[in-house]
Parts: structure tokens; sequence; C-alpha cells
């Protein structure tokens, strides 16, 4: 990560001091917010950023595709790639998963042999900018690209060089992480409009993007491919026509291109495209979208101590605002959940809702900043919700799909804020029902969760995780019964988001899986059970997870002390992970910046009286994880949820619990921040000390009043308010201690009873001994392994070839031990044993991926081995035998499987165990 360039430390005197922070001072207000947003934040390390032109939250972003698979490039860009295929129109800001890449174009060069992407042409980082709604690059032929674009279409520039043939390339076939399985391309007869559509299959399911192209001049040649690769040498219209070249011929004006795009029509792409740029003007769209940008970041007015940081901030709020996205068509027409083209609503309705993420801070960011958004956001959620015929509100919706992509039911936070925040525009009573039917729904693991109050574990099921976040969902239904006179409602849901009490278990003081008849899952490791009992997590990321009830929380805990000791031991726990997983990144202590679970967590222990902690823990995550160079975010952007936290953060204050009226404080980044509310009124942040080293709150004021809370109200911001920090380079542990935010839970509520503890006591295993490395349950002969602490466990249900010797049940070889370096002990008496290994390879499809060293008491008896090689398919089960082996260290056998440095998948795997004596083979 790029490192934030210091300030003078105070080992000088103040008149030595006052003159360089005056320069950076005045360095950073002569910038503008659009000249100090950089979109190339985020697209190096795994921050999946794409830096194309986009208006905000604009259906269209037309950004360069440099790949179109891994998970780095689930953009279509990659910072460290250095050629581009070409300059598609949509694109995922930050995911986790591919999509998108529709109508691709690419100016050329022509090649008479057209080879397989001969297009794809290099260029380098010196010869690129990007800018909110701009960005522009000289490729390696000399050819330059200028893109820019309004909220539903696209607007190209290509200067070739003098005195060559121009062409563009129009690929229908490109995609991002997607399948093509229809196309059409048609020409009008003017030979400069051409349109069609591409559909395809991706993340979420079938989804057709219609497009209308006009070129600045006539097409005076073509060359064209169909699906099948034939040729053709002349113009052909209709279907399965997948690439198309269109030459220009020779001359030194640029070729300009305006693409219009929808999901219900041709028809409407063009109405799109004559709406938004209706006539011939490059610099004037572009200066139309960078002043919609201004006017979007120039809503907070910042200053900072040092250049650096104001670029990082406003880097991050352009990232925050370009999801969700606008979904209708200039007239307000609209594809519909249900598949159906809808008349408009009389509201601009929205698509891709990253709600697992965006729940915890984007939308709280946009209902600040952007409140005009935020009835829209609730009637695009209801109108899906209603046209999906689920019975359930959106998850993930992209496009005009569900994808059924991440766990809870996060459109219930960002309705409920927007009513409990008093936001009108949409019908609050239909807005409940859908709530109340979510989380009633007779629909996946929904009636296991009512039923017990918790969901069952079994492997993969990340039913910890579940069961956490769906009652914070039932805090949110409860909030917004209560106030809309619900009572009964009201009673069920809180007592319902009580339920993360259920998982708590008080011998390892963590939420952990229980199975159906109430005993604990077993065995259990807190470093363990990635994407297995937790998502993307593990038990210490999932540990604070009731942001509904922070007090209850900490009762559960065994009170305060308890409960701050406990926040202590995550953030200076070991880093160690049992599974290599990229989610989990940003790590202090096993507190993981990177991803969403944790982001809260930092900001707790101005909750619990002691603020002084979360000071210095945001600031701490914040220098080491953000900064303004590509690489500047440590994990997944998420929509702009990891960019809102930052947003936050620099500003001093951060919504624990979206739902409620309270935002916790920190420790300002900014010395001066004015954010317009929307309403006519500003809140005012001044903490004219802050700086690297001042980092702690000395004392507060409010409205000119001592603050003597570390935490202030939405209404007090929303009536206009002035917030001033006095800081320091000392804790002050003093102020904020004492004044606690109110309770969330009813008064005089009565939680229910937790779980008997759990009994963790090692067993001792009776011979012969078969386990199945991975199961929870037993499968024939085999038993589940109740001390297998290390590594995590993954699972599938596709069939196994089983005719290797002495193969074991099928259900063993679905279900795999994994993790970098992990291992299995078993306590025997002395003797001599047969030890029999089991592997199946059900996930890495490609021999060399996954290689590893399996170690007996040390001694390596397998090295580098690969099980897709050794079976020579996958799904096929691998045993390997061992004779006369004895007892080591302990007592005991051991099974170690490590992965070899050199292997591309760092998670080794096994199966399952036998140890048999040798006196009793069979």
């Amino acid at each position: 990560m790029g490192a934030h360039p210091r300030t003078c430390a105070g080992t000088v005197g103040f008149a030595m001091l006052e003159l360089p922070m005056l320069l950076l001072l005045a360095a950073a207000a002569a910038l503008s917010p659009i000249q100090l947003a950089d979109p190339m934040v985020g697209t190096d390390g795994h921050g999946h950023a794409f830096p194309g032109a986009t208006a905000p939250f604009g259906m269209v972003q037309v950004s360069p595709d440099t790949r179109t698979d891994t998970w780095d490039g689930c953009s279509g860009y990659h910072y460290s790639d250095h050629s581009i295929i070409g300059f598609s129109h949509t694109h995922l800001s930050g995911t986790g998963v591919g999509c998108m890449g529709d109508i691709l174009l690419m100016p050329s060069l022509a090649n008479d042999k057209r080879p397989v992407g001969w297009y794809r042409t290099a260029f380098d980082h010196k010869d690129e900018k990007a800018s909110p709604g701009f960005y522009s690059v000289k490729l390696a032929n000399d050819i330059r690209v200028e893109v820019t674009a309004t909220e539903r279409a696209g607007y190209h520039r290509y200067s070739y060089p003098s005195g060559r043939y121009r062409y563009f390339v129009i690929d229908l076939r490109h995609g991002i992480q997607n399948s093509v399985r229809e196309t059409s391309f048609k020409a009008d007869d003017s030979k400069t409009s051409f349109s069609g559509y591409r559909a395809s299959d991706g993340w979420g399911g079938r989804r057709k993007v219609y497009y209308y192209i006009e070129c600045s001049e006539k097409v005076v040649s073509t060359y064209q491919t169909s699906g099948l690769g034939d040729k053709a040498n002349r113009m052909r219209d209709g279907d399965d026509v997948t690439l198309v070249e269109l030459g220009f011929g020779k001359g030194d004006a640029p070729i300009e291109v305006r693409v219009g795009i929808s999901a219900t029509s041709v028809e409407d792409a063009k109405k799109n495209l004559q709406a938004e740029i209706p006539t011939w003007d490059f610099s004037g769209t572009r200066k139309k979208t960078e002043a919609a940008w201004s006017k979007a970041l120039g809503k907070i007015d910042t200053q900072f101590p040092d250049t650096a940081t104001a670029r990082t901030f406003y880097s991050n709020l352009y990232l925050s605002l370009l999801a969700p996205n606008i979904f209708n068509n200039a007239d307000g027409s609209y594809l519909g959940f249900d598949h159906k083209v809808h008349a408009n609503p009389g509201y601009t309705t929205y698509s891709t809702f990253s709600l697992w993420d965006t729940f915890r801070a984007e939308h709280p960011l946009l209902n600040l900043i952007e409140p005009q958004r935020a009835p829209e956001f609730v009637n695009s959620l209801v109108a899906q919700y209603r046209e999906s015929g689920l019975k359930t509100t959106p998850i993930w919706p992209l496009w005009n799909n569900e994808t059924y992509c991440m766990i809870g039911r996060h459109a219930l936070p960002v309705i409920a804020e927007a009513y409990a925040k008093g936001f009108k525009g949409f019908e609050a009573e239909k807005a409940y029902q859908a709530l109340k039917e979510t989380q009633l729904a007779n629909w996946r693991e929904m009636p296991d969760y009512g039923k017990y109050g918790y969901l069952p574990s079994r492997p993969g099921r990340q039913a910890t995780s579940i069961t956490l976040e769906l009652a914070y969902n039932d805090w949110c239904v409860a909030k917004m019964a209560e106030m809309l006179g619900h009572k009964e409602d009201a009673a069920m849901f809180y007592s319902r988001a009580a339920n993360f009490r259920n998982v708590y278990d008080r011998t390892t003081r963590t939420m952990r899986g229980r199975l159906a008849d109430g005993g604990w899952r077993r065995p259990f490791n807190p470093f363990g059970l990635i994407n297995d009992e937790y998502t993307e997590a593990n038990s210490w990321q999932y540990m604070f997870f009731a942001p509904q009830d922070v007090y209850g929380l900490m009762d559960t805990y065994g009170g305060q002390r308890a409960f701050n000791k406990r926040l202590d031991d995550l953030f200076t726990a070991s880093t160690e992970l049992n599974t290599s997983l990229p989610d989990i990144s940003g790590l202090v202590g096993q507190y993981a910046h990177g991803n969403e679970p944790c982001h809260h967590v930092a900001y707790l222990s101005s909750m619990t009286g002691e603020p002084w902690k979360t000071q210095q823990r945001v600031r701490e995550v914040a220098s080491k994880y953000y900064s303004e160079k590509p690489d500047g975010q440590c994990g997944n952007i998420d929509c702009g949820q990891m960019s809102a936290w930052y947003v936050f953060t620099a500003l001093g204050f951060y919504p624990v619990n979206p739902v409620s009226d309270v935002y916790v404080l920190g420790s300002p980044m900014v010395t001066q921040a004015t954010i317009g509310l929307g309403n006519g009124k500003n809140l005012v942040i001044s903490a004219p000390g802050a700086s690297l080293k001042n980092i702690y709150v000395q004392s507060a004021k409010l409205n000119g009043k001592p603050l003597d809370r570390a935490w202030i109200t939405y209404k007090e911001i929303m009536a206009g308010a002035k917030l001033e920090f006095t800081m320091g380079s000392k804790p002050n542990q003093k102020w904020g201690s004492t004044a606690l935010p109110p309770k969330t839970m009813p008064a005089g509520f009565k939680y229910p009873a937790l779980p008997t503890p759990a009994d963790d006591r090692p067993v001792t295993l009776k011979l012969p001994i078969r386990v199945a490395s991975a199961l929870s349950e037993p499968a024939g002969d085999f038993i589940p392994d109740p001390n297998a602490l290390e590594g995590s466990t993954n699972g599938t249900d596709h069939m196994i070839d089983r005719s290797a010797p002495n193969a074991g049940p099928e259900a063993m070889y679905q279900n795999e031990r994994y993790g970098r370096n992990f291992a299995q002990s078993f306590k025997v008496p002395a003797g001599e044993y047969l030890v029999r290994l089991h592997f199946a390879e059900t996930f890495d499809g490609e021999i060399g991926m996954r290689r590893f060293d399996v170690l007996i008491n040390g001694k390596v008896v397998l090295a580098n081995f690969d099980v897709l090689k050794e079976a020579g398919a996958m799904h096929k089960a691998v045993v390997r035998e061992f004779k006369s082996i004895r007892p080591g260290k302990g007592a005991a056998i051991e099974i170690r499987i490590k992965a070899t440095p050199d292997s591309p998948d760092q998670n080794a795997k096994i199966n399952g165990i036998e140890i048999v004596p040798m006196t009793s083979q069979n």
C-alpha cells in the first residue's frame, strides 16, 4: 500500500511547523474534489474497480477491459495488465464475482490475417488518464482513445495516426465472465447507425442488452464473423453476427461513436441516446458529466492536513457514488423482475444492489448526501419483491435478475433505515409487509431458522453467520413494525432479534455452530471453518455481529469489562488463518477490514466506554489499508461499501446500526468539513488539530456546547449542526467514557437463557480409526473427527468414481478438509499401523493447480502430490497406503497436509484417514 506523507513532527518549534502545514493545506485546497478523485484507486490488488467513464449511478460504464476471467478480473480491468481488449459499456464496481462487459468497441489498424483477438493492443500506464466522467489512453499502435458517458449512453472518440485507414471493432462475443447466447446486428441505410442486442448467461442468469450505435462518418468497408466463425466481406444483418469491423477509409479526423443502451428494446436504446447525447459534441458531453460529478463530490467540502489524504478521501467518495445503478430508460420505462416492460412508475428505478455489503455504510452515506435517492431505492426494492413472486425482498439484484448471492435479507435494513429516518415518497405499509413476509417466508433457510431460533449447522451451510445476520434483519423489521404501530409484530421480531444468543458458546466465548439437537458442532477452531460455518470469515470476525443490540451482546460476554477485553483479544490475536481466502484481508489481529462483517467492530469501543480505543483502531486501519494509489484498497470495494467506511471514518463518525438514530464518533481525519444534507442545512465538522499524530479526541462540542458523549443522533445532524473536536497525540480516557448510547431493545425486554456450554474435551477414538476429515455426520464406517481443529471444509454433491481399491463412502470424497498447512492427530497405543489416506479432486480442474506434501509424524511420504494428476480425472477417489507406521511424539500419529510453496492454489486437502493395527488389517 502507498503510505500517506507524514506532516512535521512535534520536535520542532511551532513557528517552524506552521508554514509547512499551511502550505500543505493550501495545496489541497487549491484542487477541486473532481481533481482530487482518482478512478484508478482500487484497480490494483483486490479492489476490483474499473477506471472508465461513467456518470454518478449511471447505467453505462465505458471502461477498458484488459481481461475477462480470474477473480481479480471481475470488473474487466486490472492494473497489472498491459494490453486492452476493448471498451465495453457495462461494468461492476469492486464486486467479488464478475459479469457484464457488454457491447465492446475497439479501434484498430486492420490486420489482413485477423487472428483471434487481433484487436487487443498493448498500452502503458503513463499514457493513461482517468478522472470522474472521462478516460483516455494512447495505445501502442498510436491510436488515442477518449471516452465519456452519460447515465444511459457512452461517447467514444478515436484519433488515428495520420494517413492510416481508420477502423473499429464491435465485438458481441465479448463479456466478463459470461457466455454469449444470442446476438443481433443491423445496419441502417445511411451506414452510420447500427443496432442490435447481446444476450448472455452468467452470474444471475440471462440478460439481454440492446444497443444503438451512431458513427460520425459513413462506413466504407466491413469485415464480419458469425458465432460459428464464418467470414464475410460484406455488410450482413441479422442474428448470430458476433464480431464486426467497420472501416472509414483514410483521413485525419477522429472517428466519434455514440452508443445508447437499454434493457428493453433497440428503440429505447436509441431514445436514450437521443435524450442524453443528441449532438456531436464530445467536449460538451464530457463537461456535462464532469459537472454532475463536481456537484456530487462537492456535497462534502473538506480540508485535510495533506494532499494525499485528500486524494484518498475524494477517490473513496467517488467510488461510493457508482452504485446502485440506474436501470430505467430516459422515458422512465424499465424491465422488471417479471421480465416484462413496465411503464414509468414515477420514480427512477435501480439495480446492482450489493446489499450484504452496502447496508452497512454505503446506503447510510447516500441517505445523508444523496437523500433524494433513498425513496427511489426503496421503491425499486419493493417493486423487485413484488415482481419476482418469490415472497422475499431481493438479496443481490443485478440487471433484472436475482443472483441469490450472499446471505441474510439486507434489503430490510435499507428499507427500514429509510423509514426510520423520515424519508417520504414510498408506501410505508406496503414496504413493511414486504419486510415481514421476507422474514416469515417458507423459503430456503427461513423455516429452520424460525423453528429453532438459529440455523442448525452442517458443513458448508454457513449457519452461524446466517443466524447472526437474520437476527439483525429481525430487529430491522421490529423497528419498522413498532413505528407503524404493529405492536404484536414488533414484540415477535424483537424476540427473534435476540437469536444471536442461541449461538453463543460460553466455553469458547465465541459465536459457534449448533446442531439441530441443540448440541455444538465439533470440532471447533476459532481460526477455521471459513466459508463453512462462517461466510467469508471465521468465528473471530463474526464474534461481534449483533449491531442491533450491542448492550445485550455485552451482557452475553459477561458485562462491559469482559466485553471490552474480548474486543482487545480480537485486535491482538494472531493473524494466522487456517484457510487461504483472499476475502479475509486487511488484518489487525483477527479484525479483517478487507471484508464487511468487521466494518462496525472498530467503533464498538465508543459505545462501551472506551472511545480512545476506537480512535486508535480506526486511524490504524485507515492509514494502513487505504491510499490514493491504484492498490489503495485492502479488499473488494463491493459497490462502494469499502469506500463509504473510509468516507465516514475520515469525517469522524459511523453508523454502527444504520437503522438506529445513533452515529458513533471516531477520530476525524479532516481539519474542516461541511456536508450538505439536502434539506438546506449543513453538518459542519471542525478538528483543526487533526493529523497523523493527533488521533485522539481530547474534548468535543456540539453547536458550541460541551459534548461529553462519543455519539450523536440523526436528528441532531439533520437539524444542522456544528461538531467541534479538540485533538491530541495522547488518549483522554475520560472523555466519552460514561454517557453511553441508549439501548435499542424495548424496556424490560426478557432475554432467552444462554445455551449449555460446549464440552470440547479431546476424544480418544477406538481402533480401527476411520475418519471422514470434513464430515459432521457418519458415512458408512467413517465418522467425523471430533478433534480436527485445523483447516476448513468444503463440499460438493458431484458423483464420485470410487473404483480405487479400498475406496471409502462417496460422501467422504464429496467433502474435503483444506488449508495451507494443517494436521490431524490421533492418539494410539504402541505398535505398528497401516495408515490409509483418501483424496479426491472436486474443485481444481487443471493439473498442477493444487500441489502439496503429505507428512506422517513429520516425515514426507507424498511429495508434491497432485490429486488430479494421480487420479487422471476430477471426482475420482485416490487411496494411498503406508505400512508399519509407529506412533510419534505424544504417542500419536500425525497426518500433516502442507501446500508446496509454488502451488498456485495454496489450499492443500484430504478427505479421509484410516489407522488400522497391522495385526488386524481389514
